[in-house]
């Protein structure tokens, strides 16, 4: 019984340890702080006859990679809370869409649809992104976005 006690301990004292010492912004998915370089060419976002088959069964589905298609180094520079960086290796918002990701994960389709919204109203690329980290993404109704 003491054993447990001595190893329930120091499980409680290395839990809290680690707490207390990790750092809140590597919870943070991946995103590029700065735009890409004038010499650096993005994948392609997909587009025109790409959209079309199963994945693209309802219209914000397409609208969203339109309107991705618009801003795609706004999307380089902000990170996917879906957290396909870890699933799929993934490097930013912007790789959501250069595949059919972003049309089957509403995390991606939200925050690419709030991307393209802010980016109209004037909203830097930093201020998207904290917007994003802050959740405001959770209030787009997809079925507005593709116009229902």
């Amino acid at each position: 019984m003491k054993r447990v006690l001595i190893s329930l301990s120091l499980a409680l004292v290395t839990v809290a340890g680690y707490a207390q010492w990790s750092n809140p912004a590597d919870e943070i998915p991946a995103y590029h702080p700065q735009s890409p370089a004038k010499s650096e060419k993005l994948p392609s976002i997909m587009s025109g006859t790409q959209l079309t088959g199963d994945y693209f069964r309802y219209p914000w589905q397409v609208k969203v990679y339109k309107e991705a298609a618009q801003v795609p180094n706004v999307l380089y520079q902000l990170p996917c809370y879906c957290r396909c960086d870890k699933a799929l290796g993934h490097t930013s918002l912007h790789s959501c869409f250069e595949g059919t990701h972003g049309a089957i994960c509403s995390t991606c389709a939200k925050e690419g649809a709030y991307a393209y919204k802010m980016t109209k109203l004037g909203k830097t690329a930093k201020q998207i992104r904290d917007g994003i980290e802050h959740k405001e993404y959770e209030q787009i109704n997809l079925d507005q976005v593709g116009g229902m």
